[in-house]
Parts: structure tokens; C-alpha cells; sequence
């Protein structure tokens, strides 16, 4: 995630170093590379080698989870100020979050025959273009505005889990909904609120993947319960932090009307 301050309009632009400005490309590239790693997943998909494509997803969460934290760091944003990096960012992470999970689900025959598999299918690739082309999609305190499109997550479990078609399109449907729905999930490595707490969560949660995988295709189910604790904590905290922060918000209306 490539969204930094910009320098204040009228103050000189600061002078960088070539290694500041090869380090800068060098984190674009970076995350370029989930768009590799997205068709290796494709090709592993296809050719039925399922374990190798959720190593793949996995590895795609790696780079997405670190590679803004990267680019704020080394500012890459000041450094080359002429590329888009946030939009390098929402291309990849439509093809790696959306796109490929629904290859991957189609391919391992977890959709609905027919028609409304069809359907299914295209749900969440539309509703993430939408999602995608928000300006708002990330808001000015550090969330995600509607179900932020892990689709790779949710095809990752299905195929874990070894879940039933009707069960993954009744997840598909719901979560579409949620697109829309003005949550404001956790933007782990952003929000303020508790951000150490779902950092180290986060980085718990990517270890149990691990072992899920290495487990793959019989997981334990006490990695099963101890993996799935996160996305449930995750979802808890976000309505949690949206209706607070709603409360807080008409307080204060509340509270200006008084005084007035």
C-alpha cells in the first residue's frame, strides 16, 4: 500500500540520492512481483498442483502485507514522485485478491455447476471492481470502508477446509454484500487503534497458515479453531471500531446541536 503524505505545496522538493531512488524501485518492484506470483498461482491452479498454489497465495499475502510498510519507510512516494504506486498496488492486489481466487476456486470445483456457478463466480470480480475504484476504499483514518476483498483468504479456507459448494456460495454472496455494506475494517499495519495488538495477530495469523499448509490436506483441528481466530477477532474488531466510532461521532453532533 503505497499512500504517503505528499510534501506540502510551495516547500522545495528534497534532494534524493540514486540509492534512495533505486531503493524506491526496487520496492515497486517488489510489489510488482505479486502479479508474477498471481500467475504462478493461475498456471499451479490449473495444472491441479493445488498445495503449490496455496503456497503461492501465501507467499502473495507475504508481499502485500510488507511491502507498503517498505514504501513508507524508504518514501518512496518523494523519492519518484512521477510513478503511481498506489495504483501498482490496486492492480496487483486485484489480480492476486480477487482474480486468482477465483481461479482457484473454480478449478478445485468449489463453485456451483452450471449457471449459478456462473454467477458465483462473478460476484466477487465485480464487486471488487467497485471496491477497487472507491476513492474513499481506504478513508482518511486508516480503514478499510466495506469488506476489503480478501477473496484469496476466503478461497484459501474453502480449499483448507475442504468446504461444499453451497456453502461457498452462500460465503461469496454474503461477502459481496458486505462490499457495500460502510464497515471500517482494520487496516493492520495503519490503524491507530490497537495497531500493535493486530500487527502481532496478524503476523501470528501468517504462521498458522504456515502450519495449515504443512498440515495440508488434513489440518489439525485445534490449527483449524487456533487459525480461524484471527479473521473472527478481525471481523469482531472492525464492527466493533465502526460502531464506536459512530457513537462518537453523533456525540459530538449531539453535542455541538446543545451548545448552539
Amino acid at each position: 500500500m503505497h499512500d504517503h503524505a505528499a510534501a506540502p505545496s510551495g516547500s522545495p522538493a528534497p534532494a534524493f540520492s540514486r540509492g534512495a531512488r533505486l531503493a524506491g524501485w526496487a520496492v515497486h518492484l517488489y510489489t510488482a512481483s505479486g502479479a508474477v506470483l498471481g500467475l504462478l498461482t493461475v498456471l499451479a491452479a490449473i495444472e491441479g498442483e493445488v498445495e503449490t498454489a496455496l503456497w503461492l497465495v501465501l507467499a502473495t499475502l507475504f508481499v502485500d502485507g510488507t511491502d507498503g510498510m517498505l514504501a513508507r519507510r524508504l518514501r518512496v512516494k518523494e523519492t519518484i514522485p512521477w510513478f503511481d504506486g498506489a495504483l501498482l498496488d490496486n492492480i496487483v492486489d486485484y489480480l492476486t485478491f480477487t482474480f486468482v481466487a477465483v481461479v482457484l476456486l473454480w478449478t478445485t470445483d468449489r463453485l456451483p455447476d452450471g449457471a449459478v456457478g456462473w454467477v458465483v463466480a462473478a460476484l466477487p470480480l465485480l464487486a471488487s471492481c467497485y471496491q477497487f475504484c472507491r476513492v474513499d476504499a481506504k478513508t482518511e483514518d486508516h480503514y478499510f470502508l466495506g469488506f476489503p476483498s480478501y477473496w484469496n483468504i476466503v478461497a484459501l479456507y474453502a480449499i483448507v477446509l475442504d468446504l461444499g459448494t453451497t456453502a461457498v456460495a452462500v460465503l461469496l454472496v454474503v461477502l459481496t454484500v458486505l462490499v457495500f455494506v460502510p464497515i471500517k475494517y482494520v487496516y493492520p499495519s495503519r490503524t491507530v487503534l490497537l495497531r500493535s495488538l493486530n500487527m502481532g495477530l496478524a503476523t501470528a495469523w501468517l504462521v498458522s497458515v504456515v502450519v495449515l499448509l504443512l498440515q495440508y490436506p488434513d489440518p489439525h483441528p485445534v490449527a483449524v479453531a487456533l487459525s480461524l481466530a484471527y479473521p473472527v477477532y478481525y471481523t469482531a474488531v472492525s464492527v466493533w471500531l465502526t460502531v464506536a466510532g459512530s457513537g462518537q461521532r453523533a456525540g459530538s453532533a449531539q453535542g455541538g446541536q446543545t451548545a448552539a
